[in-house]
């Protein structure tokens, strides 16, 4: 027979079908690969081309020489396939033929979003707390977490009044979540588990876990008194020490000589310590005078700073002899934050075991740009937030108050601290908002002056273009902008 007459008497797609459905999630957007595997796979993707193949019956008793996709509406939830094939018909007769397959998009939920949709439904949870009395802490890390995209596997974010939860689908997805928080600040947590049901049958349970996270209560310009144990361990230096960074580890640095040490997670919770002050008693100094002393050690230079008070001005005449590591950044006439130990009263017993006549009358911590604060400039930029779900019980006037103050001065750690904001994203924002400040009494604001000067600080660090994204970049539905709001193993954490 000739070639016509073999294609009119043989269909070598007999048992191959011509219509096929397959299974579309439209909430995660994938596609069922039987037996229980969902796939991401976009329109005319190899991947789905993939799927497509393997959902056809009788595929494997031809050859196939050719398969691509024929262009359909993407809405009419059909998707056309133009297969080539090859069989033997006869005695050293091969015949080729050209079909196509129709595949029906049918809708169907997947088992995560089934969980997702329903209340309650998650196997595991993490639990991370801090014992401190500011949210600046989980600011950011919240700003470490989009960055990296370590929540990409929870199916909810509950804020709570003092830590964040975050509810997992499957177990690995929270012990991979324990995993990014450990790199990034110390930690120690504990596990629990709750038998939801038990199948006596198979002996297959059905349990609940729950890991309880706990952040060191020590924060970025935290004043620690360490035990004379920890401190002779790091080469006895001095136990009364500034926290300058706080990463994996918790980096130290001795104001009078330089020098620092670092305390590892196991170091901190075999012997754990409280800060003796922390950003809400910083005292405003006004600089008189610097004078450098020679060591340097990286960004730091220790010098003598002399500095007063200034709610003492127009009162008295008292001067302070500051030995700082702030050498490099302090001139005449700048305004730095410090906490004032002559005028403290701390309850720790490591600390009353001090000789009270080598005690500093002054620690200087930061500089402080007082006077841009005052202008209510806005800002060109922005950071991001997770979407999270909050109590249901309204939050008093003072506790949002108090929100709202930790925001700004975690916005303002931002402003004056180039390494510290290296560590986020930071985004254009086109429609800047004026920059106010926090509704708090004048006491409690380390940043306001009494001082009647207009005059701004020239070296007040601007944020430059180079170091904002588009928002456009950040492809997340976890996460959305905050225009007033608001790793590595090095990290720092406020």
């Amino acid at each position: 027979m000739c070639v016509n007459c073999i294609r009119n008497e043989v269909d070598i797609t007999e048992g191959i079908p011509k219509q096929v459905h397959i299974h579309f999630c439209r909430n995660c957007e994938r596609y069922l690969q039987p037996p229980g595997i969902w796939i991401v796979a976009e329109l005319e993707s190899r991947e789905l081309l993939t799927l497509c193949l393997k959902k056809l019956k009788g595929l494997n008793k031809v050859r196939l020489v050719d398969a691509g996709f024929i262009w359909t509406e993407p809405h009419s939830r059909r998707v056309k396939v133009k297969l080539t094939i090859q069989k033997e018909v006869f005695a050293n007769t091969i015949l080729q033929q050209v079909f196509e397959v129709e595949y029906v998009v049918s809708t169907q939920q997947c088992d995560d979003c089934t969980r997702l949709a329903a209340q309650n439904t998650w196997k595991a949870a993490v639990q991370v707390r801090q014992k401190v009395e500011h949210k600046r802490t989980f600011l950011y890390l919240e700003q470490l977490i989009l960055k990296h995209n370590a929540h990409k596997d929870t199916t909810n974010i509950r804020e709570t009044k003092d830590g964040i939860d975050f509810y997992y689908g499957h177990r690995a997805n929270a012990v991979k979540m324990l995993e990014f928080l450990s790199a990034v600040v110390p930690i120690k947590y504990k596990t629990s588990e709750q038998l939801i049901s038990t199948d006596i049958h198979t002996s297959v349970s059905n349990y609940k876990f729950t890991y309880s996270v706990e952040i060191v209560p020590v924060c970025k310009d935290d004043l620690v008194c360490l035990p004379r144990k920890v401190a002779n361990g790091l080469g006895n230096i001095s136990p009364l020490l500034l926290c300058t960074r706080v990463g994996n580890t918790i980096h130290l640095v001795d104001t009078n000589t330089l020098n620092s040490a670092d305390i590892n997670t196991n170091i901190y919770w075999r012997t754990p310590f409280l800060p003796l002050a922390s950003a809400k008693s910083l005292t405003e100094y006004y600089v008189l005078d610097v004078e450098p002393l020679g060591p340097v050690k990286g960004r730091q230079v220790l010098a003598d700073v002399h500095v007063a008070r200034m709610s003492d001005f127009g009162h008295n005449d008292n001067e302070f002899i500051a030995r700082s590591h702030l050498g490099a950044v302090l001139n005449p006439g700048d305004t730095v934050l410090g906490y004032d130990l002559s005028h403290a009263n701390f309850n720790n017993e490591e600390f009353d075991k001090l000789d009270t006549g080598n005690l500093p009358d002054v620690i200087l911590v930061r500089k402080s740009y007082p006077q841009r604060r005052k202008k209510h400039k806005q800002r060109s930029w922005k950071i991001q937030q997770l979407a999270k779900e909050v109590d249901d019980m309204l939050p008093r006037k003072q506790d949002v108050a108090r929100v709202e103050n930790d925001m700004e001065m975690f916005m303002r750690d931002i402003e004056e601290d180039p390494e510290f904001r290296s560590t986020i994203n930071i985004f254009k924002d086109k429609n800047g908002k004026t920059i106010t400040q926090p509704n708090v009494p004048a006491e409690h604001d380390p940043n306001t002056m009494t001082d009647s000067s207009d005059i701004e600080e020239e070296d007040f660090p601007e944020i430059s273009l180079e170091e904002m994204l588009d928002e456009m970049q950040l492809n997340n539905d976890n996460a959305h902008p905050h225009s007033e709001a608001q790793g590595d193993e090095d990290v720092m954490m406020t």
